[in-house]
């Protein structure tokens, strides 16, 4: 299907492309253009071999080459905006979308009658000590049998999809990456939340009648581990360079694998210290991916904002919330509230440090669903190295925010649907 271009004239010239260096383990970083976002690469160098990560049809580049996943529910129209060259993609009609998720490189909408898997072509491999950025064609891969209430983790081997019902099945990656939804392998019993890969393990909690318990199960889903930390009403979950964080009635648990202890696994409680009511409680994290800063809807008027690192929680007080989300350590909070402003705020005070004009009519949707005051539409900030993204549901558009700059507008995408569901891919 043809591409489109969207971006606003004065910046258009601000994304031309330049020849980067060799890619590879040992590669050096790439040029970026006036936007600060890296170049792509014109093609794969595989001169020195097939680079880590690496699959048929893929591109390399020296940055991350990230895009938007779009779609509007009323209509199906879906599209991807790629944020490196402006122009967009049309994709598989879907209708009737009642989420839309991501796990870096795969779109997951989903409907009642399944979840449709876009493939949205760009990903990072993440060695540790380096990474590798890949582009490809966007692609419709299938649908998986589970409805609205499904809900999608991966790693880079397995996905895990986890239905209404608890029922959990495994799907390979690599059948993904070749465009086709692949045999399933169903796991044993019931779940309570999302069944998450990590650390070549499954992480879940059991329902087994006494109350959800936390396991450790191996790829077959055989328990290998119970860590037997307690984490009332499960909700929520995020994965983190420091483990995987779990949303409890009291606060958050981490776990993560135990140094040095090949298969065994740490459960840390991070109590929020103070009684918190349930309709404040964080059941649904937002964070830049790679970040340990994840942030979290405190009921009405307030965000709360978890520090993994420091296994700390901090509320900060603001006005009636929309979307919230941050990039981490160093940077602001973003609250888009119902005033249709995106606000920044500093962690550590509570102070208000920015504030944006109006952008979107007041009257949205959380990002959790909750409505707000009145309106239609659904709003989220996402959240890269360099820059924020808001969609626009009504204006037809999504909006490129520079949160090191006082919430620059930087870049103003139009678009053909509205683009009421948004999920970034490439990071």
């Amino acid at each position: 299907m043809p591409l489109r271009r969207n971006v606003t004239p004065w910046a258009s010239a601000a994304l031309a492309l330049t020849a980067l260096l060799a890619a590879g383990c040992a590669g050096s970083a790439g040029s970026t253009g006036d936007d600060g976002r890296p170049a792509a690469r014109t093609s794969p160098d595989t001169s020195a071999g097939t680079p880590h990560g690496y699959v048929e049809g893929a591109q390399e580049a020296a940055g991350q080459q990230s895009r938007l996943l779009l779609n509007d529910p009323g209509t199906g129209s879906g599209r991807v905006l790629d944020l490196v060259t402006g122009e967009t993609h049309e994709t598989t009609p879907v209708k009737g979308a009642v989420r839309l998720g991501t796990d870096g490189r795969f779109g997951y909408l989903h409907t009642a009658g399944g979840t449709r898997v876009i493939d949205g072509g760009a990903w990072t491999v993440d060695h540790g000590d380096h990474v590798h950025y890949y582009s490809a064609a966007v692609r419709d891969v299938g649908e998986l049998p589970a409805g609205a209430g499904a809900q999608v983790r991966a790693d880079a081997t397995v996905t895990a999809v986890t239905d209404e019902k608890g029922r959990a099945a495994l799907y390979e990656r690599t059948d993904l990456e070749r465009g086709v939804i692949g045999p399933e392998r169903t796991l044993p019993g019931t779940y309570t939340g999302a069944v998450v890969p990590y650390g070549e393990h499954l992480l879940a909690f059991a329902d087994e009648g006494g109350g959800p318990e936390l396991v450790v199960l191996d790829r077959e889903g055989e328990r290998v581990a119970a860590p037997g930390v307690a984490c009332e009403r499960p909700r929520g979950d995020a994965v983190t360079r420091r483990g995987v964080v779990f949303g409890c009635a009291d606060g958050a648990l981490l776990v993560r694998a135990a140094d040095g202890a090949d298969g065994a696994f740490t459960a840390e409680p991070i109590p929020y210290g103070r009684e918190v009511p349930a309709r404040e409680r964080a059941t649904s994290f937002r964070h830049r991916p790679g970040s340990d800063t994840l942030t979290a809807v405190a009921g009405r008027d307030a965000v709360w904002v978890l520090d993994v690192a420091a296994r700390t929680w901090t509320r900060v007080d603001t006005g009636p919330v929309v979307a919230a989300n941050t990039a981490g350590e160093g940077s602001p909070l973003l609250v888009l509230e119902t005033d249709g402003a995106l606000h920044g705020y500093d962690i550590a005070t509570g102070k208000r440090t920015a504030r944006t004009r109006p952008l979107l009519s007041t009257g949205t949707r959380t990002d959790t669903g909750t409505r707000t005051d009145t309106g239609a539409g659904a709003a989220v900030i996402e959240v890269d190295r360099s820059r924020a993204y808001l969609n626009d549901p009504e204006g037809k558009r999504v909006f490129e925010i520079d949160y090191a700059d006082d919430l620059r507008l930087a870049r103003t995408f139009d678009l053909d649907i509205a683009p009421v569901l948004m999920a970034e891919t490439g990071r």
